[in-house]
């Protein structure tokens, strides 16, 4: 397990309680789940991701993470439809271990609110929320 200091945390995403992460791309939120998330959860062996054309709203469960220690709910930060999914986790689930927040992302949003993005947490309000 990482020390809270070893963590990877970008400025340039935006978090949320349940530990996930959304990171806006011009009209689209791209979706993931943090270095915290995946370093608890320990190896990752599977990844179960929405149909493309799936809608959410906020909070709603989107899809799994399984690792060797457990099975893990993901949960959407911002409402709207899935306009992309990261294929490349299908044979390669390690990569959300490895690189979270490149190559480990999850899903594509288009937002049918874009301002649920100001609701999230910056990285200092994530950070107090793991120092308890």
């Amino acid at each position: 397990m990482k020390e809270l200091n070893e963590l990877i945390l970008p400025e340039d995403v935006r978090y949320t309680d349940e530990h996930e992460w959304a990171r806006q791309e011009g009209d689209r939120v791209r979706v993931g789940i943090t270095d915290y998330a995946q370093d608890q959860l320990g190896d990752i062996v599977y990844v179960e991701l929405p149909e493309i054309g799936s809608t959410f709203n906020k909070g709603d469960e989107f899809g799994t993470v399984e690792s060797v220690k457990t099975v893990s709910e993901i949960y959407m930060p911002v409402s709207g439809e899935v306009i992309a999914i990261n294929e490349e986790l299908t044979d390669h689930p390690e990569y959300v271990n490895t690189d979270p927040y490149s190559k480990g992302w999850m899903i594509d949003v288009k937002p049918s609110d874009i301002g649920e993005m100001d609701t999230l947490l910056d990285k200092n309000a994530y950070l107090k929320l793991l120092e308890g």
